[in-house]
């Protein structure tokens, strides 16, 4: 049994959804421990009542020093200052877990993760962290960090020396932008090979976890988890698929294609449950879009649509 913690709002309710339904296909026995950062999420939840799943509410959960820095922050750097205390969270709901994983909402399961489990117990270690691996031609390390907090092991009693460092770090500062070699709660990992050497195991094989950010640079069919960074649902049933990275076709087809499908049917079930659909994002001003059915049966992807595709 492997117990995963993730974080987001109402708004951004259908990845995290389609996170879990994809879990159900390949994590194995699992649990996943989800941060409601508002009161609508949660509830919308408890209706649709998921298997699996354990619900966490954060207003009930909030420490007095995270919420003297919430309303200094956006939405977007409040969820990542809550990511390194998401953790304790969860070792403090269930005292017998050994170990949670951390991961993004945005994240989606296309096989099972034991590969990168069985890494990490291989390596001796106490946290597991995962490499952006960039494509030569988006590499974004200085600004962005190397280390990108999208899949992270901890252990407990034996990861708390990282975990304490970096809460104190992300209430101290964590916003969207690059600052004194800083940059959200990203950049801190950067030195943790080196300041907290004999406890973190950077995983070796980039290729289990990909990104739009290294499509270019793996095959799609070499990674376990993909992560869809940037991806939004938009208004007008539009979906903004890529942000500034080039995709390559197959890629799109045969994975974007899919998740977003699997979107879809997300959506309709959180509509059921009272859920009211928002757009994720504005329309850019350079069109990167393909039409989605909020509800309904998915209609082929249009290529011709898409901007940006290699």
């Amino acid at each position: 049994m492997e117990h995963y913690v993730t974080i987001f709002d109402s708004l951004f309710a259908p990845q995290g959804l389609t996170l879990q339904r994809s879990m159900e296909n390949y994590a194995g026995k699992y649990t996943l421990w989800i941060v409601c950062v508002d009161d609508d999420i949660y509830d919308r939840f408890r209706i649709i009542d998921l298997p699996n799943v354990e619900l966490l509410k954060l207003s009930e959960l909030e420490t007095v020093e995270l919420k003297k820095v919430k309303s200094h922050r956006s939405i977007a750097e409040y969820c990542w200052t809550l990511t390194p205390f998401a953790i304790s969270f969860v070792f403090n709901a269930d005292t017998s877990l050994g170990r949670v994983t951390y991961i993004d909402a945005d994240l989606w399961f296309m096989d099972s993760p034991r590969e990168i489990f069985n890494e990490f117990d291989n390596s001796g270690k106490n946290v597991l962290i995962t490499e952006h691996a960039y494509s030569p031609e988006y590499d974004q390390s200085r600004n962005s960090g190397k280390f990108c907090v999208q899949f992270l092991i901890f252990k407990r009693n034996k990861s708390e020396i990282v975990r304490n460092w970096w809460e104190k770090q992300c209430i101290d500062w964590c916003y969207a932008r690059f600052e004194n070699g800083k940059f959200g709660d990203q950049k801190y990992l950067d030195d943790w090979p080196e300041r907290f050497g004999n406890d973190v195991h950077v995983l070796r094989n980039k290729e289990l976890i990909l990104a739009p950010w290294n499509a270019r640079r793996f095959p799609y069919s070499s990674s376990l988890i993909y992560h869809f960074h940037g991806l939004r649902l938009l208004a007008n049933n539009e979906v903004l698929i890529s942000g500034n990275y080039l995709l390559p076709r197959p890629l799109v087809k045969f994975v974007y294609a899919k998740y977003i499908e699997e979107l879809n049917n997300s959506v309709t079930i959180l509509i059921v449950s009272g859920w009211k659909f928002r757009p994720q994002s504005k329309k850019p001003s350079l069109i990167r879009i393909i039409a989605w059915p909020i509800i309904g049966i998915f209609q082929a992807i249009s290529f011709n649509k898409i901007l940006k595709i290699k």
